[in-house]
């Protein structure tokens, strides 16, 4: 068994409580997918396959709700987005168990109800966020002010780590700005999706929110679709690349928030005890499954055995096993080709001399795509398991002496979405954190996201912000009024 699991055997399961809302989404006919839990193997349900067609039909709708939409101006939508948060809130739990069943994350922790309850505060907020006219002259002789109109129709498509909250993310600033919007979730989770859609949509005007579950080519067609204005995508930065490559022919707005590799530094002055869980679950939330995750760690040379076993001992002490058992807090991994990644990257490293501090020894009679929590010391910067995003239960400890061959180390990659740094000491890590190429850099903690504070990423990561007052920007076409 994995250190600190539950046996999954013993596991006596809660009843679940989300039948009838699974019932609901389920289709009657055509082509369905059978969703499994990624901790059993056990059928979740099924899900529709939708086709091409059934995209062009929720396209027409969308582009036949939207004028209505908008018209009803950004205090109405508010207060749209307002009962549609009561809404998730009146059918938390039963969201929170078919999202854990689905994705497998466990209910407690900061997985499964903390996802949902984040939907609800992610919709009361962007409801919330003014967005005024802007006068950018007055001057006795121009006049100019800068306003935000509707784009049309929005398409989103989202991922299987977090599908609830990042489709919240994307779609609440959308519809709040007056667009309508379609949304192709990931084939791996797209039950979770759906049944958010439907509980959303008992306080949301028809056409208005539309989810299209289909293949690869849903989404190709989505990307390129002439009636769609703007694609917010959140993914790989590969699959960015082509969403870019279909959206040019029409020229279509993009707000992409791609894969990512983070950074954190830790300075000498640093308290290893202190912080130790602080960069456990920085590296370790959603079992290392979320794109602004601490995935390489730089810790000085002065610090670096006493945070190795600081951070041991927080990550030895997590129990992992089925997110239905209320006593845990990590899951597996989504799916079996994430957990070969991982178990490949883990490997390479043991084999290149690294030292496993935690973990690395999955049990292969273990039901489910559980990787057990892994810690590697003594590894090379340019090791695969650093190099490369690993996207899961593996974090890399890496060695430095200054705080400038840090900062290199740091910014060496392609990628730059998050990162982070670690002192008692505010005014240095703010100045180590301005060297960092990345979106955002937080200071003694790491992807802490707040619906208020812009977030996007540099580099490949993507580009365009989401969140507050700019991700409503984002989400509308600026005009301005000159005279």
């Amino acid at each position: 068994m994995l250190a600190g699991a539950h046996c999954l055997l013993e596991v006596e399961y809660p009843m679940e409580t989300y039948d009838a809302l699974l019932a609901s989404i389920t289709p009657d006919s055509g082509e369905t997918r059978t969703i499994l839990d990624p901790a059993t193997g056990t059928i979740v349900g099924e899900a529709p396959v939708h086709t091409v067609e059934d995209l062009e039909r929720a396209i027409t709708a969308a582009e036949t709700a939207q004028p209505g939409w908008a018209a009803l101006g950004h205090e109405a939508r508010s207060a749209a987005l307002l009962k549609a948060a009561d809404a998730v809130e009146r059918s938390a739990e039963e969201l929170a168990r078919l999202l854990s069943r689905e994705q497998g994350k466990p209910l407690n922790g900061p997985n499964a109800r903390f996802e949902v309850g984040a939907c609800a505060a992610w919709l009361r907020a962007t409801a919330a966020t003014v967005l005024n006219p802007e006068i950018v002259v007055d001057d006795g002789e121009t006049y100019a002010e800068l306003h935000y109109k509707p784009i049309g129709v929005v398409g989103a498509i989202g991922p299987w780590n977090w599908p609830m909250m990042i489709t919240i993310w994307q779609i609440a600033p959308a519809l709040r700005m007056g667009n309508t919007v379609v949304v192709k979730p990931s084939k791996m989770t797209p039950l979770s999706v759906l049944a958010l859609a439907k509980v959303l949509n008992e306080e949301l005007p028809d056409g208005v929110l539309t989810i299209v579950s289909g293949d690869r080519e849903v989404g190709a067609r989505l990307a390129e679709h002439p009636a769609v204005g703007k694609i917010m995508f959140t993914g790989s930065t590969a699959a960015g690349r082509a969403i870019i490559k279909s959206s040019a022919d029409t020229v279509k707005r993009l707000t992409l928030e791609l894969g990512g590799n983070d950074a954190g530094i830790v300075l000498p002055d640093a308290d290893p005890k202190a912080i130790a869980e602080g960069l456990f679950w920085g590296a370790f939330i959603n079992t290392g499954q979320t794109c602004a995750a601490l995935k390489r760690l730089y810790v000085h040379d002065d610090i670096y055995d006493a945070v190795c076993e600081e951070l041991t001992k927080v990550a030895a002490a997590m129990p992992m096993g089925v997110g239905l058992d209320e006593n845990n807090v990590l899951g597996p991994l989504q799916n079996r080709a994430q957990y070969d990644i991982v178990a490949g990257l883990v490997e390479a490293a043991r084999e290149s001399g690294a030292r496993i501090l935690l973990g690395g020894n999955p049990d292969p009679d273990q039901p489910g795509h559980f990787y057990p929590a892994t810690l590697v010391a003594d590894i090379d910067n340019d090791n695969p398991l650093v190099a490369e995003e690993q996207f899961g239960p593996a974090l890399p400890i890496i060695r430095y002496g200054t705080v400038d061959e840090a900062v290199a180390k740091a910014n060496a990659l392609d990628v730059g979405l998050g990162a982070s740094v670690w002192s008692p000491d505010i005014a240095a890590a703010r100045q180590v954190a301005a060297r960092i190429q990345a979106g955002t850099v937080w200071i003694n903690k790491h992807g802490a996201v707040d619906p208020r504070v812009p977030f996007g990423g540099a580099k490949q990561s993507g580009y365009g912000l989401e969140f507050g007052v700019e991700g409503l920007k984002a989400l509308g076409v600026p005009q301005v009024i000159n005279g």
